[in-house]
């Protein structure tokens, strides 16, 4: 009930139809913006494949969010696996290049890819939600706190949908991401998925499963808000003053570009802000029974918070410039519709004396 009334008012958001004539007045030609619509997401315009806020754009969303995120973090999996091995024994992985030299030498080519299938099962799972919701609650809170307030504190509203999807995202991830740290950290436990899955459920049920979702929650809320919110803002300051032409005169593949950098950009802040819960989250989920996120975190130390920081760094700024160029990509090929960047909204213009 909850996701269907946001669907219902998305849908029926004053901010989705600024490409239309039949419901503006006074009717204007195609393709010409109305004056109230500062959220600028098309509607079914000619060439589009589906009108913004409808049931078939978020399912699309949610589908390019499985493909971004999915291959993404399968992607960098050896890497993902050294910089969880560096948190949790420092002794023995004593760098980036120590931690594929031991790792090598212990396990092979092979051992690099331990966890792969929980990570691409875990984060398409995770990717649905994240993206798929994120845009359900952007425009749900657009409709809820009006077009001038959604102008004016936009990167709130960035934050606030983001968050809010990132709440479900986790609880989607969390048994997948205690299989893949269980599997990468903790010799002789389970090679594959399969071995894993009934090995963690005999030894502490259904809970070793959840254990780690609040840390989760405390890693990958904040690196979402950065992430989405960073990433909007950061793609409307390009578009504003280093692309010397407007968004809608660049090609398809310049504004791809675009979309890149604003992604790597967006990654580098989130890795930093989100990194200590992540040493916890891999620490956790190898400890015994018991443990708590707070155990974990004394026991580790400030210091000890931030070990790993630099493969993390180049791991996530890399994966999300990979994941927006990814879900901005499938946008393309579906022809959905793609928003441009927000512009003051006509009302408020006349309100602070900037029009006739």
């Amino acid at each position: 009930m909850l996701f269907t009334s946001m669907i219902e008012a998305a849908q029926n958001s004053p901010f989705k139809k600024p490409f239309t004539t039949a419901s503006c007045e006074p009717a204007m030609e195609k393709g010409q913006l109305t004056e109230n619509h500062h959220i600028q997401a098309a509607a079914a315009a000619e060439g589009d494949s589906c009108e913004f806020g409808s049931n078939l754009y978020f399912a699309l969303c949610g589908l390019g969010g499985i493909i971004s995120c999915g291959t993404t973090h399968t992607m960098v999996v050896p890497l993902d696996l050294v910089k969880c091995r560096l948190q949790v024994d420092p002794a023995k992985y004593k760098s980036v290049f120590n931690g594929f030299r031991v790792t090598l030498a212990e396990d092979g080519f092979k051992g690099l890819s331990k966890g792969w299938a929980p990570t691409f099962f875990g984060y398409s799972a995770q990717g649905l939600c994240k993206f798929g919701l994120y845009e359900v609650f952007k425009v749900f809170y657009s409709n809820a706190i009006g077009e001038e307030n959604s102008y004016l504190y936009r990167t709130s509203l960035y934050l606030a949908a983001s968050a809010s999807a990132e709440f479900f995202a986790d609880i989607a991830l969390a048994p997948m991401e205690a299989a893949k740290v269980k599997i990468q950290t903790t010799p002789g436990f389970a090679n594959t998925l399969r071995e894993a899955l009934p090995k963690m459920s005999a030894q502490e049920g259904m809970g070793a499963f959840y254990k780690g979702l609040v840390p989760l929650w405390m890693r990958q809320i904040p690196y979402t808000m950065m992430k989405f919110a960073c990433f909007e803002r950061t793609l409307e300051l390009l578009y504003a003053y280093v692309v010397p032409k407007p968004r809608q005169e660049c090609t398809k593949g310049e504004q791809l570009v675009v979309t890149f950098a604003a992604g790597y950009i967006a990654g580098v802040f989130c890795a930093i802000v989100s990194h200590p819960a992540d040493t916890v989250v891999s620490k956790l989920n190898q400890a015994a029974k018991g443990a708590s996120a707070f155990d974990v975190a004394k026991a580790l130390g400030w210091s000890g918070l931030w070990g790993g920081l630099v493969p993390r760094i180049v791991m996530i700024g890399t994966l999300t410039a990979a994941q927006w160029f990814i879900y901005d990509a499938v946008k393309v090929y579906l022809r959905m519709p793609r928003p441009p960047p927000p512009e003051m909204p006509e009302s408020l213009k006349k309100k602070l004396g900037l029009t006739q």
